[in-house]
C-alpha cells in the first residue's frame, strides 16, 4: 500500500511545539495550500487548510526555523484520527504526519529587499543541511570561455549547414 503526500504552502500561524510525557518533541502547524484551479465559475482559486504534525527532530526543526507566513514543503503521510468530542459525538480528523520538511522559498537578507545568493533548502530531520542552488541561467547571448584552449565549445555562425543534426 502507498500513503505518501507532498504539500507546499504557507504557515497560517507559528508552529506549536509541545513535548510528550516522555519528552518527545511534537510540533503542530497548519499549511494554507492554494488549489491549482479556480472555482466553478472560473473565479478566484480556493485554499485548503491542512493540519500537519511533525515529531522529534523534525518537529524541533519546524519550530525553530518556520514562522507564520513562511513557505513550507511537507513530505509525509496522511493519517485519519478518530476521536470523541465534548458532547460524546464521534469525530474524524485528517492530518499530515511529516517525515521531511523543507524551506519553500529563498532566505532573504536582513533588509528584506534582496535575495542572499540562491535558494536555501533545509530539511532532513535535523535542519542542518542547506543547499544553494546555482544562479538562474541567462538565456541572452552566449560568450565562449576566454583563454581556455581545452574548451569543447566553439562559436557557430547562423549557417544551418554547420549544425551536426
Amino acid at each position: 500500500m502507498l500513503n505518501h503526500i507532498v504539500i507546499m504552502g504557507r504557515l497560517t500561524r507559528d508552529p506549536e511545539l509541545r513535548r510528550t510525557g516522555s519528552g518527545i518533541a511534537v510540533a503542530s502547524f497548519t499549511v494554507a495550500v492554494d488549489r491549482d484551479f479556480g472555482g466553478r465559475d472560473g473565479g478566484e482559486r480556493e485554499t485548503d487548510f491542512i493540519d500537519c504534525v511533525a515529531w522529534r527532530q523534525t518537529g524541533e526543526f519546524v519550530s525553530k526555523y518556520f514562522t507564520k507566513g513562511s513557505m513550507i514543503v511537507v513530505s509525509g503521510r496522511l493519517q485519519i484520527r478518530n476521536w470523541t468530542d465534548k458532547e460524546g459525538g464521534k469525530r474524524r480528523s485528517a492530518e499530515v504526519v511529516a517525515d521531511n520538511v523543507y524551506f519553500g522559498e529563498s532566505k532573504r537578507s536582513n533588509d528584506g529587499g534582496s535575495y542572499n545568493g540562491g535558494n536555501s533548502y533545509g530539511g532532513n530531520n535535523y535542519g542542518g543541511n542547506t543547499y544553494s542552488a546555482p544562479a538562474a541561467p541567462s538565456y541572452g547571448s552566449y560568450a565562449a570561455p576566454a583563454g581556455n584552449p581545452a574548451s569543447d565549445f566553439a562559436m557557430l555562425d547562423d549557417d544551418d549547414a554547420q549544425l551536426p543534426f
